[in-house]
């Protein structure tokens, strides 16, 4: 008897467990029939994915179960750890065209798949919908597909999706741009866009043989650089905007891993930084977490911010609780330890928290109304 497609990977069984550790809010106990390739259909495909009784016996629901477990946990503190499979290892595991069209036609089910409930660093656009990391996951396994199709030689149906995906972001990041008020918005959406572009350079870079000289690589390939004319050279205006004030922000949140009552409810995930005052005061209000559960978020953001060079989300975060819930902030503080009572006491840290909101978020306003100037 043939050794399962995951003897070399993760376990099912372990990959649900993780999203069950990182995830406790989603509702997994429904039973769906059926292989698992043939759930992702609906917009909450991936939820009906990890509910579903039915045991992992192929290369095609397995992959399955990664995408559906990456879709649940990728925006949580603790993300499955699945994204290479996805990416690639998968895709260059067969070479049969009923398989690969199966994986193929679940990747175009995954584009609209929800984040409701699953992630708070969304930018709704009114015109343009939702722009999230999300998107930049489904790039890097579309593209994965791609080379894979495209080294095969055979006709693939990915890359109409990806170009009409990049654009909706870019027209998005255009609307919020030109649009007085929507300054951090625009910087939310610099976040979340040129992150995507690295996903989708994460799947491209797995490409073998014809795929790496193909049409589609000269397209798709390193659009976060200044050089790349594809889709009017908007994205490097949008990748220089995130280096020039952004990318500090963009680590992985390893001091706020351990918290794990922070994992209680979506109503407590993280939002994109550095504008996290409105977590903050979540965090001080929320009757889902007690006081002592309050001090370990504090001693964590209090780490994060000595540990983490030049990110500011913790310490807004920090201004954001004192501000609407400072009973709250002091309670939390007296139940620190030592050592995070120390760094409480730091003069820098304490200029910082006291930083008013509007003063902290006009520098970046600033930076927005300079690149609309010279774009007009």
């Amino acid at each position: 008897m043939a050794e399962p497609v995951w003897s070399q990977f993760i376990p099912p069984e372990t990959i649900l467990e993780q999203v069950r550790n990182t995830a406790p809010f989603l509702r997994l106990d429904a039973s769906e029939p059926g292989p698992l390739i043939g759930l992702g259909g609906t917009p909450t495909g991936y939820l009906r994915v990890l509910s579903s009784a039915r045991p992992v016996e192929s290369l095609e629901d397995y992959f399955a179960l990664c995408c559906a477990a990456h879709q649940a946990t990728v925006a949580t503190f603790v993300p499955t750890d699945v994204d290479s499979k996805i990416r690639g290892v998968l895709w260059n595991q067969t070479r049969d065209p009923e398989v690969l069209g199966r994986m193929a036609a679940f990747t175009l089910q995954m584009r609209d798949w929800t984040t409701e409930g699953i992630s708070t660093r969304v930018t709704v656009d009114p015109m343009w919908g939702p722009v999230s990391g999300h998107n930049g996951e489904w790039f890097s396994v579309a593209s994965g597909g791609l080379g894979r199709y495209l080294q095969l030689g055979w006709e693939e149906p990915f890359s109409a999706g990806i170009r009409a995906e990049l654009e909706r972001q870019a027209q998005a990041f255009r609307q919020a741009l030109r649009t007085p008020g929507r300054e951090i918005e625009t910087l939310q959406l610099a976040v979340s866009i040129t992150h995507n572009l690295g996903d989708l350079d994460q799947g491209i870079g797995y490409w073998e043989g014809a795929a790496k000289q193909s049409e589609a690589k000269r397209l798709f390939h390193r659009l976060a650089h200044e050089n790349k004319t594809p889709f009017g050279g908007i994205f490097g205006h949008i990748a220089n905007l995130y280096r020039d004030c952004l990318s500090a922000e963009g680590h992985r949140h390893y001091p706020l891993r351990g918290v794990k009552a922070l994992r209680r409810s979506p109503a407590l995930l993280l939002p994109l930084g550095p504008f996290l005052d409105d977590w903050g005061a979540v965090i001080g209000g929320s009757p889902l977490l007690t006081d002592a559960e309050r001090a370990e978020v504090l001693d964590a953001l209090l780490r994060g911010c000595k540990k983490i060079e030049n990110q500011l989300g913790y310490f807004r975060a920090l201004a954001g609780w004192q501000l609407a819930h400072g009973r709250s902030f002091e309670r939390a503080a007296e139940g620190l330890p030592a050592s995070g009572k120390k760094l409480l006491r730091e003069p820098e840290l304490r200029k910082k928290i006291a930083l008013p909101r509007r003063s902290f978020e006009s520098a970046y306003t600033k930076r927005v109304e300079a690149l609309r100037a010279r774009l007009r």
